[in-house]
């Protein structure tokens, strides 16, 4: 079996491989399409194409799934069509044994999503993001052309909005805008900076002008009286050190949409938005559907095995194809829906990012049953009757 084993991952990985490469050539073909109205003196060609190269990583990470039910059924059907699944069901390979070769011929695919949904991706998107906002003026991801924005909530009676335009490097940024509010969400201080450098629980901003507002002004426009002293103090200061929870890591996640996040930095910004009393549920959706994202392509096998294993006549392989295809794109549009009312309704997390997944692959083996033992069932009928 090992050897068969092997032919048969050969066969899957070729076809999968194939077919993700017309994917992406597809989907970057009619997205090159739609930006070139973009070019002009300052957007080349060349930049153009770059950008679309460092969306590719995103795009597969996308694409993976069906691409692989669609080259499994591909690779399935030709060896049912050349009568090589009939040989080893003859030679004593039940269906479900087969099914088990086919989850172990997985692994490495699984193993390959894991290392392109925790590190490839979010680092193409980092970059797509900056490199967008440089080259066409608007950004990617999560980041807003206004730039990167943060709230925290240090104790009740202070709020702090930051608002960071650039992303230097891991740890420099520049233009900091920093906005104190009093517990009447009234301001109290605006902060303006050229640049800063994250340090430990610290933001070392440098080039500092500081405009505080002075409550007794702010209680004398309210009384309709005159202010006494001025009403803004300002501040020329060549560094402010400022304490802040955020730090270079998380506003390099910040970057990406919670889906594009790795496990780890989406855990920490999990704990980072609660500690601000901000809403995660989003957050929270996205890093089951992370964690699931490899065991997805589990599913997308087993949703190959019963329609390969069925017996067609001439063109069955088309058939198959195209019956792969509603299969994948109908996974897709119930993951969308799920998410969608998982966040309307309020379901749990886990049940919002895994029921697709889990409906999917009881359907899958209960079809793989059904096929595995319709002769048998007809003829136990037969005989009763």
């Amino acid at each position: 079996m090992r050897i068969a084993r092997r032919y048969i991952a050969s066969e899957i990985y070729r076809s999968s491989a194939v077919v993700l490469l017309a994917l992406l050539g597809l989907f970057s073909f009619f997205s090159l399409i739609e930006e070139l109205d973009r070019l002009g003196p300052t957007l080349s060609l060349a930049s153009l194409l770059y950008l679309q190269l460092l969306n590719v990583p995103t795009q597969l990470y996308e694409l993976l799934p069906i691409g692989l039910l669609i080259g499994a059924i591909l690779a399935l059907a030709g060896l049912a069509q050349r009568n090589e699944l009939v040989i080893l069901r003859v030679s004593g390979v039940s269906g479900l044994k087969l099914l088990a070769n086919l989850w172990l011929i997985t692994l490495p695919l699984m193993l390959g999503a894991f290392v392109l949904s925790e590190y490839i991706t979010p680092r193409a998107e980092i970059q797509a993001s900056e490199s967008s906002l440089e080259l066409l003026g608007k950004a990617g991801g999560g980041r807003l052309n206004s730039g990167y924005w943060f709230k925290e909530t240090e104790n009740p009676d202070q709020t702090r909005l930051i608002n960071i335009t650039h992303l230097r490097g891991k740890a420099n940024v520049e233009q900091v805008y920093v906005y104190e509010l009093d517990a009447e969400q009234q301001l109290r201080s605006y902060i303006q900076a050229e640049s800063g450098e994250f340090q430990p629980n610290h933001l070392l901003l440098k080039n500092v002008q500081r405009s505080t507002i002075d409550p007794a002004a702010l209680n004398a426009l309210e009384a309709g009286t005159t202010p006494v002293g001025a009403i803004v103090h300002l501040e020329q200061l060549p560094e402010l050190d400022l304490e802040t929870n955020l730090s270079a890591e998380r506003l390099l996640v910040r970057v990406l949409t919670p889906e594009r996040m790795a496990i780890n930095d989406l855990i920490d910004y999990i704990g980072y938005l609660e500690a601000n009393q901000q809403q995660t549920d989003r957050q929270t959706v996205a890093l089951w559907r992370k964690i699931a994202y490899p065991f997805t392509l589990l599913v997308m096998i087993t949703i190959a095995a019963p329609i390969s294993f069925m017996q067609t006549r001439h063109g069955g392989v088309g058939s198959k194809i195209f019956i792969g295809i509603l299969l994948g794109v109908g996974f897709f549009m119930a993951n969308q829906l799920a998410l969608n009312l998982g966040m309307l309704t309020n379901w749990q997390p886990w049940l919002t990012a895994l029921l697709p997944s889990i409906f999917a692959l009881i359907v899958a083996l209960a079809a793989l049953l059904v096929l595995e033992n319709a002769h048998r069932w007809a003829y136990r009928f037969k005989r009763e009757n």
